[in-house]
């Protein structure tokens, strides 16, 4: 695969689920003490890497969850965030600014926090009451927060006896390394086809629901629009008729996330419509790629996981066509601002 070191991406990701043991007991004492609801703070990607589990724990789990992007939630004096709420912050660099400004937030008011960072000794990793490190850059970064997020959010879930499969869904995602892996494997040819096609193309819809989402609202923002400066945007299936379409073109580029969750229908009448006006679709499913060794019940909480491995294929191809690094900005984290 092009520009693509196997041993490193095992490396974070086996880092990630091993650090089952550790999260299993930061949410064994987290429940001792007691909580009302959960509060997912972020900015950028990473509010994007949450999103998806809001949606898991709002359809499987009886815990009020809230989603939040951190440099609102400080302002916005949220009713129902006080002393008895958990927090989860997520923050790869553990400096991110807004996240940095909600995680002392937080910890003023007296709420429980947890914190998945890549780095010890960060801003981040010291304000919170339980940390989760494990090393990686921004390349695999969806990677391991996804995998810490499965053992932290289903822990949970368990704990309150809204999910009692969690022993085998984590035994079972164990193996997540090797599955994803070979998702990776084979979303390279198409992701070549891909950016051969559309290297030059100037604008992108993006189109997701559900546990597709998050990425779909990431891989528009964080990558198309900040890594390679092409024009791109996030919409929510339920909310592409209402607007959206009537600016679709026989010659529109929209890239399809489709999840195997209960949003699918929704997604489906998108691609029902695309197919007939436009002649640039592209469809991500999760479906197209096995998970060996994954009952089929838990396939639908995967999308998360199987799209930022599969997508980061384009990422890696858009920058060799289009000569762009991924690594190259103008503005953040530049200039002040």
């Amino acid at each position: 695969m092009l520009n693509f070191n196997k041993e490193k991406y095992l490396t974070v990701t086996k880092g990630a689920v091993s650090l089952r043991s550790q999260i299993e007991g930061y949410v064994d004492q987290i429940f001792e003490k007691g909580f009302k609801n959960i509060f997912l703070l972020g900015s950028g990607g990473s509010i994007a890497i949450l999103q998806p589990f809001e949606y898991m724990l709002n359809s499987t789990s009886t815990i009020p969850t809230y989603a939040e992007i951190a440099s609102e939630f400080i302002v916005q004096n949220h009713k129902q965030f006080d002393e008895n709420s958990l927090v989860i912050v997520s923050s790869l660099s553990g400096s991110t600014e807004e996240t940095v400004a909600a995680a002392e937030y937080c910890k003023s008011r007296g709420a429980t926090t947890v914190g998945l960072v890549g780095e010890l000794n960060t801003p981040v990793a010291n304000l919170v009451d339980y940390v989760l490190v494990n090393y990686a850059e921004n390349d695999f970064a969806a990677d391991s927060i996804n995998l810490q997020l499965y053992t932290l959010i289903f822990r949970i879930m368990y704990k309150n006896k809204d999910f009692p499969k969690y022993e085998q869904f984590i035994d079972e995602m164990q193996d997540a390394p090797s599955m994803l892996l070979k998702v990776k494997e084979k979303a390279e040819s198409k992701a070549k086809t891909f950016a051969e096609k559309y290297k030059d193309e100037t604008y992108h819809m993006l189109v997701g629901a559900g546990t597709s989402w998050g990425r779909t609202y990431a891989y528009a923002m964080c990558v198309l629009e900040e890594m390679q400066w092409i024009h791109a945007k996030s919409i929510h299936a339920a909310e592409f008729f209402h607007g959206t379409i009537e600016i679709v073109e026989e010659d529109t580029s929209i890239i399809l996330l489709k999840s195997e969750d209960e949003t699918r229908p929704l997604l489906d009448r998108v691609e029902r419509f695309a197919e007939k006006y436009t002649n640039k679709l592209t469809v991500y499913d999760t479906k197209d790629y096995e998970l060996d060794g994954l009952s089929a019940e838990f396939r639908k909480y995967l999308a998360p996981a199987v799209l930022a491995t599969a997508l980061q294929r384009v990422s890696v191809h858009l920058e060799d066509q289009r000569g762009h690094s991924l690594d190259k900005r103008r503005y953040y984290r530049t200039v002040a601002y």
